[in-house]
């Protein structure tokens, strides 16, 4: 399948599940030197955003106990919690999922982090990786 012409898919941000924020951020801040990127919290977890080029890193804590990324840090501990995409047109890419076979965990849009509309992709039909889908 062919897109049509656009910016083109381009990685948004990499979410990190971490048990304590406070503890990890001045590691990406501090000694890695990645700026802050202030972002909004959002399903159940502070997130604390750090620019790495064009893309951020998303430091994730859980904010309740029956919260997605409190639900990942009980059963895979502290990592990489998801990839997210950016792409040119959410609803055509939720289709071209659709017909290629991929399972949806969102079938529509809905609003993510800072108001963006976002949908995941299950990590069975991605070789184990939640993706995250978002426009530009």
């Amino acid at each position: 399948m062919t897109q049509p012409p656009g910016r083109g898919t381009r990685i948004a941000h990499i979410g990190l599940a971490v048990r304590e924020l406070d503890a990890i951020l001045p590691f990406y801040r501090d000694v890695l030197g990645m700026a802050e990127a202030p972002l909004d919290d959002a399903d159940g977890a502070r997130i604390a955003g750090l620019a790495a080029g064009d893309s951020l890193v998303e430091l994730l804590e859980p904010v309740a106990p029956g919260s997605p990324i409190a639900k990942f840090l009980d059963k895979r501990g502290p990592g990489i919690h998801h990839v997210c995409f950016a792409v040119d047109d959410l609803e055509a890419t939720l289709a071209r999922c659709r017909a290629a076979g991929i399972r949806l965990i969102d079938e529509h849009p809905r609003p993510g982090a800072e108001g963006k509309r976002i949908a995941f992709l299950h990590p069975a039909s991605t070789a184990g990786v939640l993706v995250e889908l978002t426009e530009y």
